[in-house]
């Protein structure tokens, strides 16, 4: 309890007419996330991180999705002001276990569920959640290859592997020529962010990280990180394969040929992203070597 923020036991006593009387959970990354029961005994999340523009548009989305039967936690409370953070709270839904492994089987699994939750939100109009996750912001304005951060810039980029740059600059230049619309979809759609009960998904988690992407660019991305856990990983070419077919066969339509391209375009951002950071932070995960011996058919499929 002492290590609660200043502010959280008031903004709940105001929130909830209840003041936290145990903390069930605390983690902290680019979102503070507290668990914490109440004195009158409810079971509440708070989260709280910098105030930006989208983040009112990524709880709307969330709690569309709740209110529409689709499994993720509702929100209890509209995003707040508390001096130089967004807090809002959800309810606190508890259980299941985290889905492992990168195999075909396991791809299609996570395809279905991406399916049922960009089909849920195909008809939620809200302005777009802009900018975009940095590690899906392929589509940014900033010079360069990578979106702006200044601290990754800072550092010497010749830690980056030669590889590395030149799969991300093709994948790119690939998805940044295609012509399709944008949605609104989940963009970081991995496998710490999902409990399951058995074959059957539980909840979905991180609705902060919603982008607004042509669809076939966000299923792309999606293929290749549902297995992460943690450091850059990139799955088998045929898990990428039984993820983007169990998807379309879910949404009940084929992708055209520019949609395939730009999903196996997009399959490759994401990871090319993770190791350029790790590079840069003095460390390579084993998906270095994936992409090194992926990446040549991938940049093929996509025509890039």
């Amino acid at each position: 309890m002492d290590a609660l923020p200043h502010w959280l036991p008031a903004w709940c006593q105001d929130h909830f007419g209840s003041r936290p009387a145990e903390v069930l959970f605390q983690h902290r990354s680019m979102s503070a996330v507290f668990g914490l029961r109440l004195a009158d005994g409810t079971d509440v999340v708070v989260k709280a991180r910098p105030v930006e523009d989208r983040i009112e548009a990524c709880v709307a989305a969330q709690t569309w999705l709740a209110e529409h039967g689709f499994p993720c936690a509702r929100p209890l409370t509209p995003v707040v002001a508390v001096g130089p953070l967004a807090v809002h709270a959800e309810e606190f839904r508890a259980g299941g276990e985290i889905l492992s492994g990168d195999s075909p089987e396991v791809a299609a699994r996570y395809g279905e569920v991406f399916a049922r939750l960009m089909a849920g939100l195909a008809d939620f109009a809200v302005a777009p959640p802009r900018p975009n996750p940095r590690w899906v912001r392929w589509d940014h304005e900033d010079p360069g290859l990578w979106p702006s951060i200044e601290s990754l810039d800072e550092k010497d980029q010749s830690a980056v592997p030669a590889y590395v740059v030149e799969t991300a600059e093709r994948a790119r230049r690939r998805m940044l020529a295609a012509e399709l619309p944008r949605v609104l979809g989940h963009a970081d759609f991995e496998a710490q962010n999902l409990r399951w009960h058995d074959r059957h998904v539980w909840t979905v988690h991180d609705w902060d990280s919603l982008a607004w992407q042509p669809e076939a660019a966000l299923v792309g991305a999606a293929s290749a990180v549902f297995p992460k856990l943690g450091p850059a990983l990139l799955p088998p070419i045929e898990s990428t394969e039984a993820f983007l077919a169990a998807y379309q066969d879910v949404r009940g339509r084929l992708f055209t040929e520019e949609e395939h391209q730009v999903a196996w375009a997009a399959s490759l951002w994401p990871v090319a992203h993770d190791l350029r950071w790790e590079a840069l932070h003095g460390y390579t995960a084993v998906s270095g070597k994936a992409l090194w011996e992926q990446a040549a058919e991938r940049l093929r499929r996509a025509h890039a």
